[in-house]
């Protein structure tokens, strides 16, 4: 099976790192003119396009800052057209030990989901104003296992924001599937990456080695094969559905 996005352009927030670079390399190989999102990490996002083999565009957005979420989506359509996939792949996971003083584990809360949550949820709300007009576009959303297992006591923050997720795709995918929207959710288990080797280092390896069913960890590469073939449209029947990638370590 010879997958072609040529023609589309998708953005992919949190593409200067981990599982959005790699995503943002595959769709690339594909043929897609991928908008890369990010925050601070400038140096990271500059080295990614000038890696990819088809035109790319870098553009930052602070989505811990409502407002300036708010209108991302239409400025990106006023200088490049319309965006006909979006993966909203970032995410920060910060750690909230149930020790904390109540305020500080409220700004941890906020923050995780004012990233997690809220900014994808505009996104994804000013994503399909745009596309509905050409009744065609599709919404890829990256969750975690735990969404559905629940995480760590110091990780109730993340684990809740996730779980937000799996709502806001599949209300939009049985909402909007007649008008051409469709919207999925990966669920990945632990994955190598930088945000992953900060929680090893607490954790330590032994950690997520022995809580999957294979004998190495989940790596971004694994991941970014089924999001380009969901942005493909070879998948659209599939609207709705979660496909896990997390090792074996969470079935449902």
């Amino acid at each position: 099976m010879n997958i072609s996005l040529k023609n589309q352009t998708i953005l992919v927030t949190g593409a200067s790192r981990g599982i959005g670079r790699a995503i943002a390399k595959q769709l690339s190989d594909s043929g897609a003119t991928v908008i890369i999102h990010y925050n601070r990490n400038i140096k990271e996002a500059e080295s990614l396009l000038n890696e990819l083999v088809n035109p790319a565009f870098l553009e930052p957005c602070d989505l811990s800052n409502t407002e300036e979420v708010i209108g991302y989506i239409p400025r990106l359509v006023a200088k490049y057209g319309p965006i006909t996939s979006l993966v909203n792949n970032a995410g920060i996971a910060k750690s909230a030990p149930d020790t904390l003083e109540t305020k500080e584990w409220v700004q941890i809360w906020d923050e995780t989901l004012a990233v997690n949550t809220t900014a994808l949820a505009i996104i994804c709300k000013e994503f399909i104003d745009q596309a509905l007009p050409n009744q065609q576009g599709r919404i890829i959303n990256i969750s975690s296992r735990a969404a559905f297992r629940g995480d760590t006591t110091d990780y109730i923050a993340y684990a809740a924001s996730k779980g937000a997720i799996v709502s806001i795709t599949r209300t939009i995918a049985r909402h909007y599937g007649k008008q051409g929207i469709k919207a999925f959710l990966i669920a990945p288990g632990f994955t190598r990456t930088d945000m992953a080797e900060e929680i090893l280092s607490e954790y330590g390896e032994d950690f997520a080695l022995n809580d999957i069913a294979l004998s190495e960890l989940t790596k971004p590469e694994d991941i970014s094969p089924m999001v380009t073939l969901l942005c493909s449209g070879l998948a659209d029947h599939a609207t709705g559905a979660t496909i896990d990638i997390n090792a074996g370590s969470y079935v449902h």
